[in-house]
């Protein structure tokens, strides 16, 4: 980023890109660990590493640790999502 150069919003809007570039460099995602997935779902810690032991929530294990990528967790959230009735 050159100095005098802001975007609005901050760094996260940023261009993935640097100009002149030729690799396509994608910007690394922002990952969750267990307790700030836990806290944004209104759930215990415990609930969700139950979740990641049945294979029920997408996570990602880098070496000891899991992770939890928001937008599999977004995605994830709109498939385990019941219509409501629309009778109303």
């Amino acid at each position: 980023m050159s100095p005098g150069r802001s975007y609005p919003g901050g760094l996260a809007n940023r261009p993935s890109k640097s100009p002149g570039s030729d690799i396509g460099a994608s910007v690394l995602p922002y990952l969750l660990d267990i307790t700030a997935l836990a806290d944004h779902l209104g759930v215990t810690s415990r609930h969700i590493r139950r979740l990641v032991a049945e294979r029920r929530v997408p996570f990602i294990r880098w070496g000891h640790l899991i992770r939890f990528d928001p937008d599999e967790i977004v995605t994830w959230l709109d498939q385990a999502r019941i219509p409501g009735n629309d009778s109303a």
